[in-house]
Protein backbone atom coordinates (compact mmCIF):
# COMPACT_ATOMS: atom_id res chain seq x y z
CA UNK A 1 0.00 0.00 0.00
CA UNK A 2 1.23 3.44 -1.24
CA UNK A 3 0.38 6.84 0.13
CA UNK A 4 0.91 10.12 -0.31
CA UNK A 5 0.49 12.49 2.96
CA UNK A 6 0.62 16.20 2.14
CA UNK A 7 1.13 18.44 5.55
CA UNK A 8 -0.28 21.81 5.21
CA UNK A 9 -0.04 24.98 7.18
CA UNK A 10 -3.03 25.79 9.23
CA UNK A 11 -4.29 29.30 10.18
CA UNK A 12 -5.65 29.87 13.50
CA UNK A 13 -7.54 31.83 15.91
CA UNK A 14 -9.48 32.02 19.05
CA UNK A 15 -12.65 32.90 19.86
CA UNK A 16 -14.20 32.94 23.42
CA UNK A 17 -18.08 32.54 24.11
CA UNK A 18 -18.43 36.17 23.73
CA UNK A 19 -16.82 37.21 21.01
CA UNK A 20 -18.90 39.25 18.34
CA UNK A 21 -21.27 37.10 16.12
CA UNK A 22 -20.74 40.08 13.37
CA UNK A 23 -17.18 38.75 12.18
CA UNK A 24 -19.06 35.14 12.37
CA UNK A 25 -21.29 36.85 10.24
CA UNK A 26 -18.94 38.26 8.36
CA UNK A 27 -16.91 35.01 8.02
CA UNK A 28 -20.17 32.90 6.98
CA UNK A 29 -20.36 34.92 3.80
CA UNK A 30 -17.28 34.21 2.92
CA UNK A 31 -17.89 30.29 2.22
CA UNK A 32 -16.66 29.48 5.46
CA UNK A 33 -18.40 27.24 8.79
CA UNK A 34 -18.68 30.17 11.62
CA UNK A 35 -20.21 29.46 14.87
CA UNK A 36 -22.28 32.10 16.45
CA UNK A 37 -21.41 31.92 20.24
CA UNK A 38 -24.02 30.68 22.58
CA UNK A 39 -24.70 31.45 26.43
CA UNK A 40 -23.87 27.90 28.18
CA UNK A 41 -27.06 28.17 28.95
CA UNK A 42 -28.69 27.40 25.87
CA UNK A 43 -27.11 24.12 25.58
CA UNK A 44 -29.20 20.65 26.07
CA UNK A 45 -27.38 18.60 29.15
CA UNK A 46 -27.03 14.84 28.64
CA UNK A 47 -28.92 12.69 31.04
CA UNK A 48 -25.92 11.75 33.51
CA UNK A 49 -26.35 16.26 33.89
CA UNK A 50 -23.30 16.37 31.50
CA UNK A 51 -23.37 19.86 30.27
CA UNK A 52 -21.06 21.93 28.11
CA UNK A 53 -20.40 25.01 29.57
CA UNK A 54 -18.24 26.66 27.42
CA UNK A 55 -17.56 26.96 23.21
CA UNK A 56 -14.29 28.25 21.73
CA UNK A 57 -13.86 28.35 18.07
CA UNK A 58 -10.56 27.41 16.59
CA UNK A 59 -10.41 27.36 13.05
CA UNK A 60 -12.82 27.61 10.18
CA UNK A 61 -15.69 25.02 11.44
CA UNK A 62 -13.42 24.19 14.27
CA UNK A 63 -14.61 24.34 18.11
CA UNK A 64 -13.37 23.48 20.72
CA UNK A 65 -16.25 22.42 24.09
CA UNK A 66 -15.90 22.09 27.52
CA UNK A 67 -17.68 19.52 29.37
CA UNK A 68 -18.76 19.57 32.73
CA UNK A 69 -19.01 15.95 33.19
CA UNK A 70 -20.09 14.05 36.65
CA UNK A 71 -18.38 11.09 35.18
CA UNK A 72 -15.13 12.18 35.67
CA UNK A 73 -15.79 14.71 38.62
CA UNK A 74 -14.36 17.54 36.82
CA UNK A 75 -14.88 19.45 33.56
CA UNK A 76 -12.55 18.48 30.11
CA UNK A 77 -12.50 19.68 26.81
CA UNK A 78 -13.80 17.97 22.84
CA UNK A 79 -12.70 19.73 19.63
CA UNK A 80 -15.49 19.19 16.76
CA UNK A 81 -15.15 19.28 13.03
CA UNK A 82 -18.36 21.01 11.64
CA UNK A 83 -19.74 19.74 8.21
CA UNK A 84 -19.50 22.58 5.31
CA UNK A 85 -22.73 24.30 5.56
CA UNK A 86 -23.18 23.59 9.25
CA UNK A 87 -25.79 25.43 10.90
CA UNK A 88 -26.22 26.15 14.68
CA UNK A 89 -30.33 24.94 15.42
CA UNK A 90 -30.55 23.56 12.41
CA UNK A 91 -32.87 20.10 11.87
CA UNK A 92 -29.76 18.54 9.47
CA UNK A 93 -28.42 15.54 11.27
CA UNK A 94 -25.12 14.54 10.32
CA UNK A 95 -22.93 11.18 10.55
CA UNK A 96 -20.38 10.99 12.97
CA UNK A 97 -16.62 9.93 13.21
CA UNK A 98 -15.71 9.56 17.02
CA UNK A 99 -11.79 9.99 16.81
CA UNK A 100 -9.86 8.73 19.95
CA UNK A 101 -6.24 9.72 20.82
CA UNK A 102 -3.44 7.60 22.67
CA UNK A 103 -1.91 7.92 25.85
CA UNK A 104 0.47 10.88 26.88
CA UNK A 105 -1.78 12.56 24.60
CA UNK A 106 -4.77 14.85 24.61
CA UNK A 107 -8.35 15.78 22.19
CA UNK A 108 -5.75 18.18 20.11
CA UNK A 109 -3.73 15.23 18.90
CA UNK A 110 -5.74 14.53 15.87
CA UNK A 111 -5.40 17.94 14.54
CA UNK A 112 -1.49 18.27 16.17
CA UNK A 113 -0.38 15.42 13.62
CA UNK A 114 -2.53 14.65 10.63
CA UNK A 115 -5.08 16.87 8.21
CA UNK A 116 -7.56 15.55 9.52
CA UNK A 117 -9.54 18.68 8.76
CA UNK A 118 -8.43 18.40 5.58
CA UNK A 119 -9.70 14.76 5.38
CA UNK A 120 -13.19 15.74 6.98
CA UNK A 121 -13.52 18.80 4.69
CA UNK A 122 -13.98 16.40 1.70
CA UNK A 123 -17.24 15.06 3.09
CA UNK A 124 -20.26 15.76 4.66
CA UNK A 125 -19.30 14.28 8.05
CA UNK A 126 -19.05 15.92 11.98
CA UNK A 127 -15.88 14.73 13.25
CA UNK A 128 -15.40 14.17 17.50
CA UNK A 129 -12.35 14.15 18.85
CA UNK A 130 -13.03 14.23 22.58
CA UNK A 131 -10.32 14.19 25.68
CA UNK A 132 -9.29 10.88 27.19
CA UNK A 133 -6.33 12.02 29.09
CA UNK A 134 -4.60 8.47 30.26
CA UNK A 135 -7.89 7.05 31.22
CA UNK A 136 -7.40 3.65 29.18
CA UNK A 137 -10.98 3.94 27.82
CA UNK A 138 -12.69 2.34 30.74
CA UNK A 139 -15.08 3.19 33.98
CA UNK A 140 -11.93 2.78 36.55
CA UNK A 141 -12.23 -0.98 38.13
CA UNK A 142 -11.12 1.20 41.61
CA UNK A 143 -10.55 -2.21 43.63
CA UNK A 144 -13.98 -3.42 42.72
CA UNK A 145 -15.81 0.12 43.86
CA UNK A 146 -16.28 1.76 40.92
CA UNK A 147 -16.81 5.74 40.75
CA UNK A 148 -14.43 8.28 39.27
CA UNK A 149 -13.23 8.29 36.80
CA UNK A 150 -15.75 6.59 34.54
CA UNK A 151 -14.00 7.50 30.82
CA UNK A 152 -16.30 4.94 29.17
CA UNK A 153 -19.54 6.70 30.07
CA UNK A 154 -18.16 10.15 29.60
CA UNK A 155 -17.71 8.65 25.58
CA UNK A 156 -19.72 6.51 24.86
CA UNK A 157 -23.14 8.62 26.85
CA UNK A 158 -22.15 12.19 27.79
CA UNK A 159 -20.38 13.38 24.53
CA UNK A 160 -22.66 11.03 22.74
CA UNK A 161 -25.42 12.70 23.81
CA UNK A 162 -24.10 16.65 23.77
CA UNK A 163 -23.14 15.96 20.21
CA UNK A 164 -26.49 14.77 19.29
CA UNK A 165 -28.77 17.49 21.28
CA UNK A 166 -26.55 20.78 20.58
CA UNK A 167 -24.43 19.69 17.05
CA UNK A 168 -26.61 18.00 14.79
CA UNK A 169 -24.56 14.31 15.37
CA UNK A 170 -27.11 11.77 13.96
CA UNK A 171 -26.73 8.17 15.75
CA UNK A 172 -25.13 6.88 12.59
CA UNK A 173 -21.38 6.94 13.44
CA UNK A 174 -18.07 5.16 13.33
CA UNK A 175 -15.17 5.54 15.49
CA UNK A 176 -11.03 5.33 14.77
CA UNK A 177 -8.35 5.70 16.99
CA UNK A 178 -4.64 5.04 17.46
CA UNK A 179 -3.05 3.62 20.25
CA UNK A 180 -4.75 3.26 23.53
CA UNK A 181 -7.51 4.82 21.33
CA UNK A 182 -7.63 1.92 18.93
CA UNK A 183 -8.58 -0.10 22.04
CA UNK A 184 -11.03 2.10 23.25
CA UNK A 185 -12.37 2.47 19.61
CA UNK A 186 -12.67 -1.37 19.73
CA UNK A 187 -13.76 -2.31 23.17
CA UNK A 188 -16.62 0.58 23.11
CA UNK A 189 -17.85 -1.14 19.48
CA UNK A 190 -18.25 -4.82 21.31
CA UNK A 191 -19.52 -3.35 24.45
CA UNK A 192 -21.85 -1.28 22.87
CA UNK A 193 -23.41 -3.09 20.21
CA UNK A 194 -24.57 -0.52 17.08
CA UNK A 195 -22.79 2.34 18.75
CA UNK A 196 -20.37 2.25 15.63
CA UNK A 197 -21.08 1.24 11.88
CA UNK A 198 -17.34 0.56 11.52
CA UNK A 199 -14.22 0.99 13.96
CA UNK A 200 -10.48 1.36 12.60
CA UNK A 201 -7.71 0.56 15.10
CA UNK A 202 -4.33 1.85 14.59
CA UNK A 203 -1.82 0.06 16.56
CA UNK A 204 -4.23 -0.56 19.58
CA UNK A 205 -3.86 -3.40 22.21
CA UNK A 206 -6.57 -5.95 20.68
CA UNK A 207 -5.62 -8.72 22.69
CA UNK A 208 -5.36 -7.14 26.67
CA UNK A 209 -5.16 -10.26 28.35
CA UNK A 210 -2.26 -12.17 26.00
CA UNK A 211 0.71 -13.61 27.59
CA UNK A 212 2.80 -10.29 28.58
CA UNK A 213 -0.16 -7.52 27.91
CA UNK A 214 -1.50 -6.91 31.36
CA UNK A 215 2.05 -6.36 32.13
CA UNK A 216 2.67 -3.53 29.43
CA UNK A 217 -0.10 -2.05 30.19
CA UNK A 218 0.13 -1.61 33.93
CA UNK A 219 3.93 -0.65 33.35
CA UNK A 220 2.88 1.63 31.16
CA UNK A 221 0.30 3.38 33.00
CA UNK A 222 2.34 3.48 36.17
CA UNK A 223 4.90 5.58 34.13
CA UNK A 224 1.71 7.78 33.39
CA UNK A 225 1.54 8.19 37.15
CA UNK A 226 -1.66 5.95 38.03
CA UNK A 227 -2.51 3.13 40.09
CA UNK A 228 -2.51 0.60 37.41
CA UNK A 229 -4.59 -2.02 39.42
CA UNK A 230 -7.44 0.48 39.92
CA UNK A 231 -8.26 0.84 35.90
CA UNK A 232 -9.26 -2.81 35.33
CA UNK A 233 -8.05 -4.48 38.99
CA UNK A 234 -5.60 -6.39 39.43
CA UNK A 235 -4.48 -9.37 36.54
CA UNK A 236 -6.12 -12.94 37.02
CA UNK A 237 -7.22 -12.15 40.68
CA UNK A 238 -9.74 -9.43 38.37
CA UNK A 239 -9.25 -11.34 35.20
CA UNK A 240 -13.76 -11.19 34.70
CA UNK A 241 -13.43 -7.49 34.70
CA UNK A 242 -10.56 -7.75 32.34
CA UNK A 243 -12.32 -10.36 30.34
CA UNK A 244 -15.13 -8.30 30.09
CA UNK A 245 -12.95 -4.81 28.16
CA UNK A 246 -10.61 -7.12 26.30
CA UNK A 247 -11.33 -6.82 22.32
CA UNK A 248 -10.17 -10.41 21.84
CA UNK A 249 -12.44 -11.94 24.44
CA UNK A 250 -15.52 -10.24 22.99
CA UNK A 251 -14.91 -10.92 18.84
CA UNK A 252 -18.50 -12.52 19.12
CA UNK A 253 -20.41 -8.85 19.94
CA UNK A 254 -18.21 -7.00 17.26
CA UNK A 255 -20.68 -9.33 14.49
CA UNK A 256 -21.99 -6.84 12.52
CA UNK A 257 -19.68 -3.69 13.23
CA UNK A 258 -17.40 -3.34 10.13
CA UNK A 259 -14.00 -3.71 11.38
CA UNK A 260 -10.12 -2.52 10.33
CA UNK A 261 -6.99 -2.89 12.23
CA UNK A 262 -3.05 -2.49 11.28
CA UNK A 263 -0.11 -2.24 13.30
CA UNK A 264 3.71 -2.88 12.61
CA UNK A 265 5.45 -6.36 13.41
CA UNK A 266 9.59 -6.27 13.10
CA UNK A 267 10.27 -3.52 15.49
CA UNK A 268 12.01 -1.62 12.51
CA UNK A 269 11.68 1.61 11.46
CA UNK A 270 8.94 2.51 8.37
CA UNK A 271 8.74 5.44 6.05
CA UNK A 272 8.44 8.37 7.49
CA UNK A 273 10.06 7.24 11.14
CA UNK A 274 12.73 9.42 12.72
CA UNK A 275 16.40 6.74 12.42
CA UNK A 276 16.15 5.86 16.19
CA UNK A 277 17.72 3.13 17.80
CA UNK A 278 17.02 -0.59 17.55
CA UNK A 279 15.99 0.03 21.68
CA UNK A 280 13.86 2.53 21.16
CA UNK A 281 10.68 2.08 22.69
CA UNK A 282 8.13 2.93 19.79
CA UNK A 283 9.89 0.34 17.91
CA UNK A 284 10.04 -2.59 20.94
CA UNK A 285 6.69 -1.50 21.75
CA UNK A 286 4.67 -1.90 18.49
CA UNK A 287 6.62 -5.24 18.11
CA UNK A 288 4.07 -6.32 21.09
CA UNK A 289 1.39 -4.53 19.50
CA UNK A 290 1.61 -6.52 16.13
CA UNK A 291 1.92 -9.80 18.18
CA UNK A 292 -1.28 -8.71 19.72
CA UNK A 293 -3.12 -7.64 16.84
CA UNK A 294 -2.34 -11.35 15.41
CA UNK A 295 -4.14 -12.81 18.38
CA UNK A 296 -6.98 -10.53 17.84
CA UNK A 297 -6.96 -11.55 14.09
CA UNK A 298 -6.74 -15.37 15.27
CA UNK A 299 -10.15 -14.99 17.63
CA UNK A 300 -11.69 -13.28 14.64
CA UNK A 301 -10.80 -15.62 12.55
CA UNK A 302 -12.12 -18.53 14.50
CA UNK A 303 -14.91 -16.72 15.40
CA UNK A 304 -15.71 -16.39 11.74
CA UNK A 305 -15.81 -12.53 11.71
CA UNK A 306 -15.24 -10.63 8.80
CA UNK A 307 -12.52 -7.53 9.27
CA UNK A 308 -10.16 -6.21 7.29
CA UNK A 309 -6.35 -6.12 8.14
CA UNK A 310 -2.79 -4.51 7.49
CA UNK A 311 -0.53 -6.41 9.96
CA UNK A 312 2.28 -4.61 8.31
CA UNK A 313 6.13 -5.23 8.68
CA UNK A 314 8.48 -1.77 9.35
CA UNK A 315 6.75 0.38 11.52
CA UNK A 316 7.33 2.25 14.24
CA UNK A 317 4.50 3.31 17.24
CA UNK A 318 3.99 6.83 16.15
CA UNK A 319 2.06 9.08 13.64
CA UNK A 320 3.89 8.45 10.48
CA UNK A 321 2.42 5.03 10.79
CA UNK A 322 -0.79 5.98 11.85
CA UNK A 323 -1.24 8.85 9.21
CA UNK A 324 -1.10 6.34 6.35
CA UNK A 325 -3.48 3.92 7.88
CA UNK A 326 -5.75 6.61 8.67
CA UNK A 327 -5.59 7.90 5.40
CA UNK A 328 -6.32 4.52 3.81
CA UNK A 329 -9.21 3.83 5.94
CA UNK A 330 -10.91 7.07 5.75
CA UNK A 331 -13.10 6.63 2.58
CA UNK A 332 -14.06 3.67 4.11
CA UNK A 333 -15.25 5.07 7.36
CA UNK A 334 -16.87 7.39 5.06
CA UNK A 335 -19.07 4.95 3.07
CA UNK A 336 -20.08 2.65 6.37
CA UNK A 337 -22.04 6.25 7.67
CA UNK A 338 -23.02 7.24 4.36
CA UNK A 339 -21.08 10.64 4.48
CA UNK A 340 -20.77 11.93 1.14
CA UNK A 341 -17.96 14.14 -0.63
CA UNK A 342 -18.49 17.12 -0.82
CA UNK A 343 -19.47 18.64 -4.15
Amino acid sequence: MTLSVTVRPRVRWRRSLAASAVGAALAAGAGVVAVVPVSAAGFTAADTGAKITGEQQVADGEVDITISSPSLGKSVKTRLLLPKGWTRGSSTKYPVLYAFHGGQDNYTSWTKNTDIEDWARKYNVLVVMPEGENGSYTDWYNYGKGGTPKWETFHTTEVRELVERNYGASSVAAAIGNSSGAQGAMSYAARHQGIFKYVASLSGTLSMRSPGMPAMLMFTNAGNGQDPYAIWGIPWADDANWKAHDPASLVDKLRGTGIFFSSGTTGRPGPGDPNVAPWDIGLLSEIAIGSDNKEFQKKLDEAKVPYTAHIYGDGRHNWPAWIREATFIWPTLMKSIGADPVQ
